[in-house]
């Protein structure tokens, strides 16, 4: 979807949404945002898809936008949102990114959207294995286990839909 420009220019004076329904522009990257996603994709966006950063709009609930830090929220890792089936394998769950919040140090995880960047997905699970052991306690504490380097594979199926064959 095009945005044009006089919305542009709005959001750019005004430095960001006014409502959840609106397209915004990414604290990070300065990249103007459309809040409507692909089709089949996530329902509430909230990270630009260049370089996956958020803002912390919500507090309770994802799309309440009652939170009052409006920092901006860093991708730090990846990991599955675990179902609740009884007999679901480890393996099972859909593809998250992980944010934490550079003001008040919040955890959550949101959905990847279709558009999201590849290679930005991939490179935050590679920097996702140089966090330190209190930030990896924190998140352990908040009941989010981040993907390791032995889950590869897995994110190459959930971001291709195949294996990934190392070339040597």
């Amino acid at each position: 979807m095009k945005t044009c420009f006089t919305t542009q220019r709005r959001h750019i004076r005004f430095g960001g949404p006014r409502n959840a329904g609106e397209d915004f522009v990414c604290m990070y990257c300065h990249n103007i945002v459309s809040v409507q996603a692909p089709p089949g994709s996530c329902h509430n966006r909230n990270h630009c898809p260049r370089c996956l950063s958020s803002r912390h709009l919500d507090l309770y609930a994802a799309g309440d936008r009652l939170s009052a830090c409006k920092a901006r929220m860093r991708s730090i890792g990846l990991t599955l949102k675990r179902t609740p089936r009884k007999y679901a394998t480890l393996e099972q769950g859909e593809l998250m990114i992980v944010h934490q919040c550079e003001g008040c140090g919040k955890v959550s995880i949101n959905r990847i959207a279709a558009d999201d960047d590849d290679e930005a997905i991939l490179s935050v699970f590679e920097a996702s294995r140089r966090l330190d052991s209190q930030a990896n306690a924190h998140l352990i504490e908040s009941g989010i286990f981040l993907l390791t380097t032995n889950e590869l594979q897995l994110v190459y199926r959930r971001l291709y839909g195949r294996e990934w064959l190392r070339q040597t």
